[in-house]
């Protein structure tokens, strides 16, 4: 049987999602929970790796089970032996032609910045704090320059392993509420630190640092040395993946809004 998880967790006590020896990951916590209902070996596949600090409010991931268990007992199962930073929502079984990554049709991050002139306290580690003032209405009209099909050479790190830098962009749409902007990035993939260097892009034009031709320009580019600086990943989230209707998983959860 495969089954499908929904995943959330707060990504600010790990190394990222993916299993690394040494050191405390997302995958590492869910595997020796899950194989403890399994009581055998249970490996995951992710739809979308994250870094070390960055937050999951709606990640999907796939494992083959060799026991038969009910669907609320993987959830509870998996959450009784979890740290309180994970927790799964969901179950559900799919057919063997699912799979986590490659079925997905498109992904979609949020990225918080809390623009205000004093620093966080209780939202320390769940935003990006910029004291600047931040324009949208440059870094709008920055942002519609990544829109489409394009070479992403310059906004993924240098040590991505992606084989190709060509990515579709759906939509980039910045809102404000109160001290708070919203950074909603809709594609069909993403490539390593692609979302945190457009952020970084697109609050140096707020700032009014550069124009808003500067994301063009560095698109242009395709050459990650002459990029902008990388965002933290403070106020990262993976929102959800989105999958063909066939496979009627649970409707993706709600992005975060402080």
């Amino acid at each position: 049987m495969r089954i499908a998880l929904g995943i959330e967790y707060d990504g600010r006590g790990f190394s990222g999602w993916q299993r690394q020896t040494g050191t405390r990951t997302v995958q590492e916590c869910l595997e020796k929970a899950l194989s403890k209902v399994a009581d055998a070996p249970v490996n995951l596949v992710c739809a979308g790796r994250t870094d070390a600090g960055v937050h999951a409010v709606g990640q999907v991931a796939h494992f083959d089970a060799q026991v038969l268990r009910s669907l609320r007992s993987w959830v509870l199962g998996a959450n009784a032996n979890l740290p309180g930073e994970i927790s799964v929502q969901w179950a559900s079984e799919v057919d063997e032609t699912f799979h986590a990554r490659f079925s997905a049709l498109s992904r979609r991050y949020r990225y918080v910045i809390l623009n205000r002139w004093v620093r966080p306290g209780l939202l320390r580690g769940k935003v990006t704090w910029q004291h600047a003032p931040l324009d949208l209405t440059p870094m709008r009209e920055a942002a519609s320059h990544l829109v489409g099909r394009h070479d992403f050479s310059s906004y993924r790190a240098l040590a991505c392993q992606a084989k190709s830098p060509i990515r579709t962009v759906h939509s980039i749409v910045l809102t404000r509420e109160d001290d708070c902007l919203y950074l909603d990035i809709h594609a069909n993939a993403f490539l390593h630190h692609m979302v945190r260097n457009i952020a970084g892009v697109l609050i140096a034009i707020g700032k009014g640092e550069q124009t808003a031709d500067w994301s063009r320009e560095i698109l242009e580019y395709r050459d990650r040395t002459r990029g902008g600086v990388t965002a933290p990943g403070d106020g990262l989230y993976f929102v959800h993946a989105e999958y063909p209707d066939v496979y009627s998983l649970p409707q993706p959860s709600r992005p975060p809004r402080f």
